[in-house]
């Protein structure tokens, strides 16, 4: 098995984060780079990597080009719009938003949050970021050799802010003026302060003004985008099969950004009804990569005739990213959930600790926040101090119980039933009016205490369907000893995308990832637009000001010391919230695959993560 380490280890990457500090207050200064033309840009400080750098850290260079992979996803699709809420896009489209669809700036894996020029040479901003200039690069060509225009940019960036999916909305709304202000430049100025934006504006991405103009680009479909990216849409078989092929004429392949990247021929993704048919699928060759999310199942089940051949080799990446949030969301647009105690007690009859040993064979650790596994996460049980205590003061006469005094999940029991965590759930749900009459839980007009707990047949980005219905069987159980009547309900992708996107649920599995330079995002996740507008991440149903206020300080911290503060308070109120019951997670991620499929050494801060997988890899038959 390969084990791979990142040379920047945790001792280097703790003297990195005190330089940082301490140079914080010259990031919050005007500096020559942001009064100039540049060719990248960081949230704070500046670019890891010169002007004129040669390929980013965690590509290589040398790798050969040619050859395919064959990749796998559950469920189905049947639009290749992935910027519009309407239908169910292709995943690939989602997860690698640079292959097709270009953005002016590419994102670096190895830096919390820092850009570099792609289809724009050179990023201009005012000291305090108050506008964004870029400058595109002249050879930028689309996939039918037309070249990549101002014009175009603007149409996609009015187009998506107004017609596209909500996730563009908010940056767009953001925007009080767009303008070109030369041949290849368009500035964007902006009518609210926000340090991100100037980065947001570099990674939406470019389309084709020709090719939409004329259409309902709101409606989903399986037209063929024209872009800019490497690759283009070679095949299609609508809810079964996607391949893309490489372009040869790609006009970006020897830009320093993009050495050693996209390396392979042909990409096909084949969509498998569910998780079993992929596997069986991955063990007779006809998948090349397998990433396995069962820490238990990856110990015990990878020794088939593929992998003790050596045809078949695994390999452990590690990353340095935050946990994310997973677990089962309750809807508080539902009455039922709307009492904290309620969930509260939800969150004690889940006995984590034997579901652990039970469905992971206690291998995954417990996210105890949305930051986990990072330094931007709260100190479980600590009370808020310092800045973090005076950005949450204002609130806190409405905070949650444990926001500010410290809030820590309950421990579990290695037994089936943890019977001390139901007994406080039970006082808890008393104190909420509900009560057990005749071994059922009811509240004071004699309604009982029943939900629906939805799930995707196809399981979710970060567990799979099987591990999932494991583990909502369990807590049924659970629940049932509290006199609650929980049910499971499965649907396919569609269906369940339909119904979460219209928040139509009681509870559901839920799993958000987090980077570490949580930005206007988090409004999407936790804004409270998403209580009403569909296809937020919202899944919850969250109104807080305070939550607001604590992205707002995120957005104009002058010092990573003060948004490190900023991210915490935030924490803070959303694992107090209660509004997700925790599950748990690997901070290295477990990748099964072709022996003659290779990626870098180097594995960048956030691992294995979209942009690392296919993009690095390539392919080298043995001998």
């Amino acid at each position: 098995m390969r084990i791979f380490k990142n040379p920047n280890d945790s001792a280097i990457r703790r003297a990195l984060g005190t330089a940082l500090l301490a140079l914080s207050t010259v990031a919050a200064m005007p500096l020559a780079t942001h009064a100039e033309p540049a060719h990248g840009i960081a949230m704070y400080g500046e670019p890891a990597l010169p002007a004129g750098f040669d390929h980013l850290p965690y590509a290589n260079p040398e790798a050969p080009k040619g050859g395919s992979i064959r990749l796998a996803e559950s469920g189905g699709f049947d639009s290749l719009k992935p910027w519009v809420l309407k239908g169910n896009p292709a995943w690939p489209l989602y997860t690698m938003p640079g292959v097709v669809a270009e953005t002016l700036m590419l994102r670096s894996l190895d830096e919390p949050f820092t850009l570099y020029g792609l289809l724009a040479e050179t990023i201009e901003t005012a000291p305090d970021r108050s506008w964004v200039e870029f400058t595109l690069r002249d050879e930028a060509r689309f996939s039918d050799g037309s070249p990549v225009t101002v014009e175009d940019v603007m149409w996609s960036y009015e187009t998506l802010g107004t017609q596209g999916h909500p996730r563009y909305r908010g940056a767009w709304a953001k925007v009080a003026k767009m303008e070109q202000t030369g041949p290849n430049k368009i500035r964007f100025t902006f009518n609210t302060p926000d340090r991100e934006l100037v980065l947001l504006m570099g990674m939406r991405p470019v389309l084709k003004k020709a090719q939409w103009q004329d259409k309902d680009f709101s409606a989903a479909g399986l037209e063929a985008p024209i872009g800019s990216g490497p690759y283009v849409i070679d095949r299609v078989d609508p809810g079964r099969a996607l391949t893309l092929r490489r372009n040869p004429d790609w006009w970006g392949r020897d830009l320093p950004v993009n050495r050693g990247l996209h390396n392979l021929d042909t990409i096909t993704y084949d969509y498998y009804g569910d998780a079993n048919a992929m596997f069986e699928a991955f063990k007779a060759g006809e998948i090349d990569v397998w990433r396995e999310l069962s820490p238990s199942k990856w110990e015990n089940e990878f020794n088939f005739p593929r992998v003790t051949s050596g045809e078949v080799v695994k390999s452990d990446i590690p990353n340095e990213r935050p946990s994310g949030i997973m677990g089962f969301v309750m809807n508080t647009r539902n009455p039922l959930f709307a009492d904290w105690r309620v969930r509260q007690a939800m969150i004690e009859a889940f006995n984590w600790q034997f579901i652990n040993a039970t469905v992971s064979g206690g291998q995954d650790q417990r996210i105890t926040s949305y930051f986990a596994n990072s330094e931007l996460a709260m100190t479980p049980g600590a009370p808020a101090e310092g800045r973090e205590l005076e950005l949450l003061e204002p609130f806190a006469a409405d905070l949650l119980p444990g926001t500010i005094d410290g809030y820590a999940l309950p421990e579990g029991s290695a037994e089936p039933l943890d019977r001390r965590a139901l007994r406080r759930a039970l006082k808890l749900l008393e104190e909420a009016g509900w009560t057990i009459r005749d071994g059922s839980l009811q509240n004071a007009k004699g309604e009982p205490f029943r939900f629906e707990i939805l799930l995707n047949l196809s399981g979710g980005a970060m567990t799979t369907a099987a591990e999932t219905r494991q583990m909502a069987d369990i807590y049924v159980q659970a629940l049932r000893n509290l006199g609650i009547e929980a049910r499971v309900s499965l649907l396919d992708s569609a269906q369940y995308t339909e119904r979460t996107t219209n928040y139509a649920f009681d509870m559901t599995w839920y799993d958000r990832a987090l980077s570490l330079s949580p930005g206007n995002e988090q409004l999407l996740y936790w804004g409270a637009a998403g209580v009403t507008e569909p296809g937020t991440r919202n899944f919850m149903g969250m109104n807080s000001p305070a939550a607001e206020a604590m992205v707002t300080e995120m957005l104009n911290a002058d010092s990573r010391e003060d948004f490190i503060a900023a991210v915490h308070a935030l924490d803070r109120v959303l694992t107090a919230g209660r509004y997700v019951i925790p599950a748990g997670f690997s901070p290295v991620g477990h990748l099964a695959h072709d022996a003659e499929l290779h990626f870098p050494d180097r594995i960048p801060l956030y691992g294995d993560y979209p942009g690392f997988l296919p993009e690095t890899w390539w392919r080298e038959p043995k001998g």
